[in-house]
């Protein structure tokens, strides 16, 4: 039987609950001794919480960053990576802020930064990384993190080239962790709405999709400029080609604008993946098309052409990579109406088919917090939002499109197999070789 503990028979001084906090929670080693009974209301214990480490800290990392900090609970960060000394600065100060005014106490510090991510992976206390990289190093280092027994959040357009997807696929199975893909659209009310009309056949018959993102990739075409001291570039590039700097590419800081590097074949896939992930992932949910895809692709007859590729699914349902004058969108024609879906509308013709099991008045659902459906994952094994499998496949339309927009001919695709129907040049083009960096 526990015995009860003699109160001292004086006490000069009183220490406050937060000053106690404040004092502990100054190291990370510290904080991960907290009982729970000290952190109070809204706090959760440290052996509740997952150890997360950020690799990439670039632009996308400011939103993701505030995402894990306000809105999940039972996520701590320890740790973020970039090759630049100048974001690795950043984002400890950045994090340690909001800790310190989240927690209400001064002084907070207990995020450390590294500009070798495997140095985040050999971490024994970090259960999970979030990968923000350029796309050409989301692959290498998921897989690199699946083997050091991590959990995954990786940012979208989930893989840079088809058979990345494949192997992804595999090593995820084979690992047993767990791979949210960033793809958070899937979490909005307004896509879950618009894919249940689609998937109820409140359309009708679909046979055809249009679906509105920026242009094909292009190859490497900026300007050299001097290589700031504050970043390995080589280290960027990695397995790239070694590319000269350009402040397009890669700018020196998290914040401004969103880096060209997407645009890029060595580097991104064009806006075509960048944006296709968002919206060709809502087409192949809403057509049920998850674990598979289209089995036919025509380009354009012009070579020169950024829009107009025709893709086939085996039901013979069209979609189209074709500007429908409402931004970057999709819109689903059925048989009995049509129906239009971005971040800033959904809307039916006719009208009445968005409010046939709702009314105008009604608040849509979401299917919960993208980020916290991943920590439950990791947690309570509930069920992922956008797995592995989905990023994958919805990734690999958009480069399936690049291909088809580069070698300029009709393809073949077998989805279940993951490869092109006799024709070994595009087969070839399914990967690439990486640079030795």
């Amino acid at each position: 039987m526990e015995q009860k503990q003699k109160k001292p028979r004086s006490s000069n001084k009183k220490l406050s609950r937060r000053k106690f906090i404040s004092n502990t929670v100054l190291a990370v080693g510290a904080f991960s001794i907290i009982p729970r009974h000290v952190l109070g209301r809204g706090f959760v214990a440290p052996s509740d919480r997952i150890n997360l480490g950020f690799i990439g800290l670039g632009k996308q990392t400011t939103g993701l960053t505030r995402s894990f900090l306000e809105h999940t609970k039972d996520a701590q960060i320890l740790m973020g990576s970039d090759v630049w000394t100048t974001k690795n600065k950043w984002f400890k100060g950045y994090v340690e802020q909001m800790y310190a005014e989240k927690r209400q106490q001064m002084g907070y510090s207990g995020v450390t930064t590294t500009g070798n991510y495997k140095e985040i992976l050999d971490r024994k206390d970090i259960d999970a990384v979030i990968i923000a990289t350029p796309d050409h190093w989301h692959t290498i280092q998921a897989i690199d993190a699946l083997k050091a027994g991590k959990h995954i959040y990786c940012e979208k357009p989930l893989t840079h080239r088809i058979q990345e997807g494949i192997d992804l696929v595999k090593a995820v199975k084979k690992t047993g962790k767990v791979l949210q893909t960033g793809s958070m659209q899937r979490s909005w009310a307004t896509f879950k709405k618009a894919t249940e009309l689609v998937q109820k056949g409140y359309l009708g018959e679909i046979n055809k999709v249009l679906v509105n993102v920026g242009d094909p990739a292009i190859p490497f075409n900026m300007a050299s400029q001097p290589t700031p001291k504050e970043v390995d570039w080589n280290a960027w590039c990695g397995p790239a080609p070694l590319l000269p700097y350009n402040e397009r590419l890669s700018p020196s800081t998290s914040e401004g604008f969103f880096p060209d590097w997407r645009l890029l074949n060595e580097t991104g896939g064009g806006i075509l993946t960048d944006w296709g992930a968002h919206m060709f992932d809502i087409a192949q949910w809403g057509l049920g098309m998850d674990r598979s895809g289209p089995v036919k692709f025509v380009p354009p007859s012009d070579p020169k052409a950024l829009r107009g590729m025709k893709m086939y699914y085996e039901n013979g349902v069209e979609m189209v990579h074709e500007d429908f004058g409402r931004k970057w969108g999709v819109r689903f024609i059925g048989s009995e109406g049509n129906l239009d879906i971005s971040r800033n509308y959904l809307e039916t013709d006719p009208p009445a088919i968005l409010t046939a099991e709702t009314n105008e008045n009604e608040d849509l659902e979401s299917r919960g917090n993208h980020y916290q459906n991943w920590l439950d994952a990791i947690k309570n094994k509930q069920e992922l939002i956008c797995d592995v499998e989905i990023g994958h496949r919805s990734a690999s339309v958009g480069n399936l499109c690049n291909i088809a927009y580069q070698l300029g001919r009709t393809l073949q695709w077998n989805p279940e197999k993951e490869k092109f129907v006799g024709d070994k040049e595009a087969n070839k083009m399914k990967k690439r070789k990486n640079r030795k960096y």
